[in-house]
């Protein structure tokens, strides 16, 4: 399929833009980068320019978490200014989440795609579960565990958030509610997270793919940078409204919302899993 053609040109460029609005919108409302959103909508724009799944998925994957580096810095410094950011906990987690980043990238270089869309299935599934119960019930403690647990916690969210293209909002936020911790707080701290693995990650993803011949001329190993430019835009414009939002309405509407596109998201992978 020609880029030359304005009838795929046009639609491509405009689901980039549309796409990048809502991952910034949704890193400032739920303290997540956005990639439950643009790694799907990555996946599908390489798949329309004819690339297989085993260059699309972690192209889609590397792409998303350069995306996430902007919209996560973005929405933490908003969460800050509000005092809602558990700094303590943002020291405790960096080394290990980074520990996490590494392996999930190196990982990335040999695994097929199936294993990039095993782990988002399984995760997306179960916060979505939570996001549609309203999370009566979903939880393990009353308070966060010790530094040691919480250590082991860090390296998990890294690896799995390298996995899935994710700034580890949706993994980190999910930990934290389980232990009691405020919605608002968790939101906040969330996005710091996304920090701590966007940039590593991106870095990762970028060395993973470095010197393969199958990528887009404009690939830097597994991230494209057409992709970022067009994305990037609306992303930062809208993230600053989801920060405002999630300090001032309720959120059952749209944790209900969210839920309904992460079993959306689910289906498709797992259609594309049946039928490869």
């Amino acid at each position: 399929m020609s880029l030359a053609d304005p009838s795929v040109l046009i639609p491509l460029v405009l689901a980039l833009v549309v796409s990048g609005g809502l991952i910034g919108f949704l890193a400032g409302l739920f303290g997540i980068g956005g990639g439950a959103i643009s790694v799907p909508v990555f996946y599908e724009v390489f798949g329309i320019l004819g690339y297989p799944p085993e260059v699309s998925m972690p192209l889609a994957v590397g792409t998303s978490l350069a995306v996430i580096i902007p919209t996560s810095i973005t929405s933490v410094r908003g969460h800050y200014q509000r005092g809602t950011v558990d700094m303590d906990l943002l020291r405790i987690w960096a080394v290990p989440i980074l520990i996490g980043v590494l392996l999930g990238s190196a990982i990335a270089r040999y695994a097929p795609p199936a294993v990039f869309q095993i782990v988002f299935i399984c995760v997306a599934a179960v916060n979505a579960a939570k996001l549609l119960s309203g999370g009566k019930g979903w939880r393990l403690a009353d308070t966060l565990p010790g530094k040691a647990a919480l250590r082991a916690y860090g390296a998990v969210i890294g690896l799995v958030s390298a996995l899935m293209g994710i700034g580890g909002g949706a993994v980190s936020n999910l930990v934290m509610t389980l232990h009691n911790v405020p919605i608002h707080r968790a939101v906040s701290t969330a996005a710091g997270v996304g920090v701590l693995i966007a940039i590593p990650g991106t870095l990762g993803y970028m060395a993973a793919g470095w010197g393969r011949t199958d990528l887009p001329p404009d690939a830097i190993g597994f991230v494209s940078p057409i992709t970022f430019a067009l994305t990037i835009p609306t992303a930062l414009l809208t993230a600053r409204f989801g920060v405002r939002l999630a300090h001032a309405l309720s959120r059952r509407r749209l944790e209900t919302s969210f839920g309904l596109f992460l079993v959306l998201v689910c289906l498709r992978f797992l259609w594309d899993l049946i039928a490869g």
